[in-house]
């Protein structure tokens, strides 16, 4: 880090966004300044560190180079604080500065895919105070490949109401969302096509008319072939690894055959995917359903159905192996909120840096090279080029 690092933070920069929390304190007590722990708390997470035990040790080992910009006039806080202080601090403030800076550096790309989707913190329960496990429903900017924002519940079937929470947060205009069956729901529908966006929902037993009279609907096409029907027919053929995965996708416009479908907000078109999976000989295939308001584009539906496996296989995934965030034990409602809102913080960031390096390697490379912290913490995030055309390029097959 150069003499003026100081002098680097700009509005744009990670560090800059979360100066205007509001210290939740009494302000006679503090030995600490609230923006110095987080920055030391971004720090740590950014650098491998996966808790308050594990932050605090960041901050001793790195307090010359944190005494270069932060006041630090109580030296660095010990673990025990920064639990206590994260669990006094309103995870909806940490969570509007989270999204003020993922605003600052997301580029608008219209037709972009947002994935919306949960997941549950597997080790954040507390039985002995009958705490359920953190459930978080997050939105994935596949192009841009940020996380735009997330809603905590405590159940996965919370998700129906998280779901709108989440959506009222996020710019949608000129976007499509995309939602597993869990949210495929008229007045979720609804409000993407408010918002300005359009929308493709999977559908499964939760919609279990509706998803009949869909398949049945393509049942009867296929039996004329598609004669005189708007539709449009998409195939991909992927070799790898010793399989071979085709997929068939096929839209259809006439919702004649799907009576529910005036219960839809701007829908007008069906999807149907077919996957067949060839591995030593063997195939396997399966069928899936969606209503969508996308029209009949078979190469946008695909792109959209790919595309929202990258919440699962770029975040969920990662923040598993990358952060460990399924053996988190911090169970304090507001801390491990708080906790998980620092994991999609260095993510996000992380995932700006266009190095192909992995991010468990990118964290290790934050922890042995201080110019390239500083990086992270103090400048804008390198812009990549991203286009609404690469949504799901580099997604694994699914």
């Amino acid at each position: 880090m150069s003499e003026n690092d100081a002098e680097t933070v700009t509005d744009q920069s990670l560090v800059g966004h979360f100066a205007v929390l509001e210290d939740p304190r009494d302000g006679t007590k503090r030995r600490h300044l609230l923006i110095d722990m987080v920055v030391i708390a971004i720090a740590g997470m950014l650098c491998g560190a996966d808790g308050w035990v594990q932050i605090a040790q960041f901050g001793r080992e790195k307090k010359a180079w944190l005494d270069q910009f932060l006041e630090l006039p109580g030296g660095i806080p010990s673990h025990d604080t920064f639990g206590r202080v994260f669990s006094l601090l309103k995870p909806q403030a940490f969570e509007h500065c989270f999204r003020a800076w993922v605003a600052s550096i997301r580029t608008v790309i219209p037709g972009e895919i947002i994935a919306i989707d949960g997941k549950t913190l597997r080790r954040s329960h507390d039985r002995s105070k009958g705490l359920a496990p953190l459930h978080l429903v997050s939105a994935w900017a596949s192009a841009n490949r940020i996380v735009l924002g997330q809603v905590a519940t405590e159940a996965k079937s919370n998700e129906i109401t998280a779901i709108p929470a989440l959506l009222e947060l996020l710019a949608l205009k000129g976007c499509i969302v995309t939602i597993d069956a869990m949210g495929c729901q008229t007045k979720i529908a609804e409000q993407i096509v408010a918002q300005g966006g359009d929308y493709v929902l999977a559908l499964k037993g939760n919609q279990g008319t509706l998803a009949t009279e869909v398949e049945e609907a393509f049942i009867d096409a296929d039996a004329r072939d598609f004669a005189n029907m708007d539709s449009d027919f998409f195939e991909t053929v992927e070799r790898g690894h010793g399989r071979v995965e085709t997929r068939r996708y096929r839209t259809l416009a006439d919702l004649s055959g799907v009576p529910r479908s005036a219960l839809w907000k701007a829908m007008n078109m069906i999807g149907m995917v077919e996957s067949i999976r060839e591995v030593d000989g063997k195939c396997s295939a399966e069928t899936r359903f969606f209503i969508g308001s996308i029209g009949t584009d078979a190469q946008t539906f695909a792109r959209a159905v790919r595309s929202h496996w990258g919440i699962e296989n770029e975040l969920h995934w990662g923040l598993d192996v990358a952060f460990c965030e399924d053996d988190s034990r911090v169970r304090e409602t507001a801390a491990r909120e708080n906790l998980a809102v620092l994991r999609h913080i260095a993510m996000t960031q992380l995932k700006q840096d266009p190095a192909k390096l992995g991010i468990k390697t990118k964290r290790l490379k934050a922890g042995w090279s201080e110019s390239y912290l500083a990086e992270l913490l103090f400048q804008p995030p390198k812009r990549q080029d991203a286009k609404a055309t690469s949504d799901g390029a580099n997604i694994s097959n699914r």
